[in-house]
């Protein structure tokens, strides 16, 4: 496994946001964290990303435990996350913003080729390279936020809540974009409120309930569970 959250528990002024939560991560595809607000489904990321502390449990990334190092740290051993709500820097270029995702890298014409890959992934970023960030439609501002993860050159991409607040044909583009990435050998977590999408993506789903795990397997099967037509599917 590429990843693998041990038995976790992260507490907020002494308050339990995380149980004894445990998952894994293989080396490709898609898994999928589904749940309503409050689960826990972005602490379990910025758990993993070193955002947020852990009070007890382990978390082990290529064969590395992890959950003591920093963020910077973290991303330098090859997990970028792009956080919820985007978080680019509205006052700074589309370029600008892209290049941040490599301030860890030194490799300067590596970090040309990528960026060239980046324009080649998202043509409307490419025309709108030299606009202020904080000028683009919420779609084109998700694009520049995954490419700025894709820029630290990631072993692993966290995705978190990436369709929210876009419209229905911007969000099958950006699904499309995130079958893309993990054709070409990066696997994907995703945390998704859009449960229907994000069992339609991923090939393993973990439901999370009040800070611990109520479900998991095949995401498939789990598309076909009774509860989680009721409670996520709205069927």
């Amino acid at each position: 496994m590429l990843l693998e959250i041990r038995d976790i528990h992260v507490h907020y002024s002494g308050v339990a946001a995380l149980k004894g939560v445990s998952m894994q991560v293989p080396e490709d595809g898609i898994v999928t964290i589904i749940g309503a607000n409050g689960a826990g489904k972005s602490t379990t990321l910025r758990a993993v990303s070193g955002l947020t502390s852990i009070s007890s449990g382990e978390i082990w990334f290529a064969g590395e435990r992890i959950d003591t190092l920093t963020a910077d740290k973290v991303v330098a051993r090859g997990i970028a996350q792009v956080p919820e709500g985007r978080r680019i820097f509205p006052d700074l270029t589309v370029e600008e913003n892209l290049r941040t995702g490599a301030f860890l890298r030194s490799d300067k014409s590596d970090i040309e080729h990528d960026l060239e890959k980046i324009f080649n992934r998202f043509p409307r970023l490419r025309e709108r390279r030299r606009q202020w960030a904080k000028t683009l439609s919420g779609g084109e501002q998700q694009m520049v936020a995954i490419g700025r993860a894709l820029m630290a050159r990631p072993r692993l991409l966290l995705l978190d809540e990436p369709s929210m607040g876009l419209a229905p044909v911007v969000i099958q583009e950006i699904a499309r974009i995130i079958r893309e990435i993990v054709r070409e050998g990066v696997p994907v977590v995703l945390v998704e409120q859009n449960a229907e999408l994000a069992l339609g993506l991923a090939n393993y789903a973990y439901v999370l309930e009040t800070g611990s795990v109520s479900l998991d397997g095949a995401a498939d099967n789990l598309h076909e569970n009774e509860h989680v037509k009721r409670a996520y599917l709205g069927v």
